[in-house]
Order: structure tokens, then sequence, then C-alpha cells
């Protein structure tokens, strides 16, 4: 008995380990490519549930699947509707397992073939090139499955009498709801619905359970998954929590759905068998879970918008606006980590901007507060602790992108000074001789932070960088007026310093606010020959 009981649970962790080498073998071969396809292909429900479909049946891990999806949703990659189709899709991909494991695991003993597989994936992965190396582990991971399998096999026939749960009455409620309990505990115990499923399968191909049992249970596996990604949720991000909490409500929506047209399922699976040539035992509990998961994909799809909204209502994101893309789960992603790095410049951007226009209206504002000021100040070095975690590109990699970030954050760091209005700049400002300049740096700033959120159309880039040249040149004619004017004596000579200082102060404004455009808005990441214009700008606050 209890070398059985050994047998069961290395044949489980056999399995177990043949999906996690699969999957991270998979992952790691196809690399960006298969992350590329997920983001291009979610642009509606439809599209979004296929992409998630076929992703999961492919790497065999609809946990590997649900992690992207919250990297991509808190990098701003995808919209949290988009995010929910493709979590439908993962869903419905992890009943491939079932299929593999019934098709090929049960009719066909294949697990002294399988050996050889472990053999020839460790040989890739000790020998092969570095670009074919992750796909030993996805050779390794394949055999390892199916010997599992067949581990499983031996020691369910063993245990058979001594476990076998045919004496459960799971025609009644209370007996149902206790072999649905059974099925969530067992995936609680082994952190995968997968190997649940395996388990339930295999249980049934050796007669330890009847049918209606094994449908039961393969239902406790669907909800008992998300458990875990529940456990996982907690203490992350919004995203994480809002996807942790949609899988768990479509996964239980689904499987109370499957229980209450338990006796409809099975007439359908009865006609399948006898009409369509479904065949009895495995087959049937695979196309069984399938056809249960389908049927609750059918009942959201519809409504994926507003389910999404909804769980949005139930979660709002409180945290800092400025860096809610700044998720460290995606770092292990430089692109979609640069990606999340720059809309938090853009947005810290389009903030600052903001502020430093309001403090130059007409009269004079008095600047941002505190409070404010801190908040641009935290989030800039939020951004720069994230920029510097990722991890470095390859020549391949997107390595314009991180310049032009760098670029931009360098800009964006020198701006932050400006956000509080000097005192000097201010009783500038309230002459007549800086209202001009003050007008066109407002314009130059308006016209920034419009670009960037999309607002503009047209090229505002072209046209941010011409005012700001004009400013420069305009500021540049009026300083020897203005020293002029002091030496006659129209003017005392600290009122000139101010609006010296003021017109200085407001083209470096202009001239940041150029630059961060520059490369936050697709500009290029090589820096321009510096012209007088830029020689002269002063970037001390």
């Amino acid at each position: 008995m209890t070398g059985l009981l050994f047998t069961l649970l290395g044949g489980i962790g056999l399995f177990l380990v043949g999906m996690v080498l699969l999957s991270d073998g998979l992952k790691s071969f196809a690399g960006d490519r298969l992350r590329t396809a997920l983001v291009r292909f979610t642009g509606r429900p439809v599209a979004a549930l296929a992409s998630g479909t076929l992703v999961t049946a492919l790497v065999q891990s609809s946990s590997a699947t649900t992690v992207t999806m919250i990297g991509f949703v808190s990098a701003g990659l995808l919209t949290f509707p988009q995010a929910v189709g493709v979590i439908l899709g993962a869903s419905l991909g992890t009943t491939s397992t079932g299929w593999i494991v019934s098709v090929l695991g049960l009719k066909i003993s294949i697990g002294q073939y399988a050996l050889p597989l472990v053999g020839i994936g460790a040989f890739v992965r000790l020998l092969g090139r570095r670009r074919v190396r992750p796909l030993g582990f996805a050779i390794a991971g394949f055999g390892l499955i199916f010997v599992g399998i067949e581990t499983l096999q031996t020691a369910m026939a063993g245990l058979s009498d001594d476990l076998s749960l045919s004496g459960l009455d799971a025609g009644g409620f209370f007996g149902r709801m206790l072999t649905v309990g059974i099925g969530v505990a067992l995936t609680v115990i082994l952190q995968s619905s997968s190997a649940a499923v395996a388990t339930t399968l295999t249980a049934l191909h050796t007669s330890s359970i009847n049918f209606e049992q094994a449908a039961l249970l393969v239902i406790g596996a669907s909800i008992g998954t998300t458990v875990t990604g529940a456990l996982a949720a907690i203490g992350a991000s919004v995203p994480a929590k809002r996807t942790a909490l949609a899988l768990v409500l479509f996964n239980s929506a689904t499987g109370v759905i499957a229980i209450l047209l338990m006796p409809l399922l099975l007439r359908l699976i009865g006609w399948g068998q006898r009409s369509a040539g479904l065949e009895a035992g495995a087959v049937s509990l695979a196309a069984f879970h399938t056809v249960f998961v389908a049927l609750g994909v059918i009942c959201f799809l519809p409504i994926i918008e507003r389910f999404a909204r909804w769980v949005e209502r139930l979660l709002p994101d409180r945290g800092p606006v400025l860096t809610a893309h700044l998720d460290r789960m995606v770092l292990d992603v430089p692109e979609v980590a640069l990606e999340a790095a720059f809309r938090a410049l853009r947005e810290i951007s389009i903030e600052t901007f903001d502020c430093i226009h309001e403090s130059l209206r007409d009269p004079p504002g008095r600047g941002a507060d505190k409070a404010r000021r801190l908040r641009i100040r935290e989030a800039i070095h939020q951004t720069q602790d994230f920029l510097a975690a990722i991890p470095a590109a390859g020549e391949t990699g997107p390595a314009g992108l991180r310049v032009a970030l760098l670029h931009g954050l360098d800009h964006l760091v020198r701006l932050q000074g400006y956000v509080k209005l000097p005192d000097k700049v201010s009783r500038a400002l309230a002459g007549d001789a800086v209202k001009p300049a003050a007008a066109r740096c407002r314009d130059i700033l308006a016209c920034a932070a419009d670009g960037l959120r999309g607002f503009e159309s047209g090229p505002w880039l072209a046209a941010v960088r011409q005012k700001s040249e004009y400013l420069g040149e305009a500021n540049r004619r009026e300083r020897p007026q203005l020293l002029q004017k002091s030496a006659a004596g129209v003017w005392l000579h600290s009122e000139v310093l101010d609006v010296l200082d003021a017109l200085r102060w407001l083209n470096t404004v202009g001239y940041h606010a150029w630059r961060i455009s520059h490369y936050l808005g697709g500009g290029s990441p090589e820096t321009p020959e510096a012209g007088e214009w830029e020689q002269s700008v002063d970037a001390a606050p």
C-alpha cells in the first residue's frame, strides 16, 4: 500500500515537472514572438478569446497566460476587457491537457517510448545552440508527461480497490458537493488543475471511479484552480487582483452552471457516444470538460465589456496614477517593461507641463502645491529605479527606445526643478515685458501636453520645436534692448535682471518641453547638433 502511494506521488510529480518544463521551454523558445502575437491579436473579444486559447494550448499553462496578461495590462499594452477575453480563452485552452492525456497518454502505452524523449531533450539542452537550448526542456518535459501518466496508471490500478470512490453517492446533492470539494482540494494540493484532471482521467481509466464522479471531480478542479490565482494575487498590483478576480468569478460561475446542467450534459455526452462515435471513458470526460467550459465562455463572451467594467468597479485603482504602469512583474520582459516606463514618463511629463502651465497663467499663479510637486518628484524617482532594473537588451533588443527614454528622463529631471515658480520670476511675470514670452511658453506647454495625450493631430512635434525656437530667438532679441534701457536709466538695474532671469527661465522651460516631447513623442533617439539657441539655454533652475 505504501509503495503504491509513493508510486502515485511520483507519477504526479513527474507529470507536474513535465508540464513545467514543457511550458517554460516553449515560452523561452518562442520568446518575444509569442508575446507579440498575443498582443497583436487581442483587439476584439473574439480575437482575444482565440489568442488565449491557442497560446494556452501551446504552452500548456493557463497560469503562464494569465501572468503574462497581468503584465500587459499593468504596462498599458492591453485594456482590462481585452485581458478578460484572453482569460476566458486560457480557461478553454487548458482543457487541451485532457485531450492529450486521454487520446495519447491512456490509449497508447508510450511511457517507454517517451523516455528517449527525455534523453533527447537533455542532449539538446546541453549540446544545442543557444537559440534552440530551451527547446530541449520542452522535449524533455513532453516525454516526462507521458512517463508520469504511465506511472499514475500503475499506481491507480493497484489502488483502485483500496481508494475506490464507487461507494460515494454522486447522485444526491451532498454527494455531488463532496465530490466537487474533493476535486477542489486535489487541485489546491497539487497547485495545478491540469495535474488534477490528469489524475482524474487516470482514475476513470482504471475504473477507480465512475464517469459521473469523474465529471464532478473535473468541475471541482476547474473551480479549485481559482484558489491558486487568488493566493497569487495577495499583495499584488490592482491589475493582478482584477485578473485573479475575473478568473475566480468566471471559473466559479462555469462550475455552478456545469453542476446545475449536469443531467443535460451527461445526456449530451451519451448522445455523442451513441451517435457521433465519441469514445467512452477518458475521451468522453475530456469532451465533457471542454463542453462545460465552452458553455461558460458562450455565456460570458457577449457581456465581456460589462463584466470587465463591473470588476473594475469592484476593485478601483486608488494607487498613484503617474506610476500605475510600473509593475515589477514585467521586468523580465524588457520590451514590455520599456513600454511601461515610456507610458509612466509620458504621464509624468503631462502632469509636469500642466503644473508649469497653471503657474504661468495671467495673472501669475502660485505654482503647484507642495504635495503635487512631491508626487511628481517621487514618480520620477520610481521611474528611474524601474528603468535601472530593466535587463539590458541584446543587439536585436529595443535599444533605441531605451536610449530615447533615458534622454527624456534626463530632461524631465531638469524640468522638475521648474515646477515651483521662483519669486523673482513671479514678480517679473506681473510686468508687461515678460507677458508675451510667458504666453509663448504656455502655448508650448499646452501643445506638448496635448500631443503626448494624443489630443493633437498632425505634426505636433514640429510645432513644439518651432514654438520653442521662436521663444528662444525672441528672448535673445529682447535681451540687448533691456540692457540698453537699464544703461539709459529707464529701468532699474534690479528690475532688468529679474526680467532677464524670467526670460531665461521661460526659455529653458520651453527647451526642455520640446526635448521631452521629441523623445517621448516618437522623435529620433539621436540628439541633433546643438545650435546657438540650444547652447544658450541655462539648465540651472
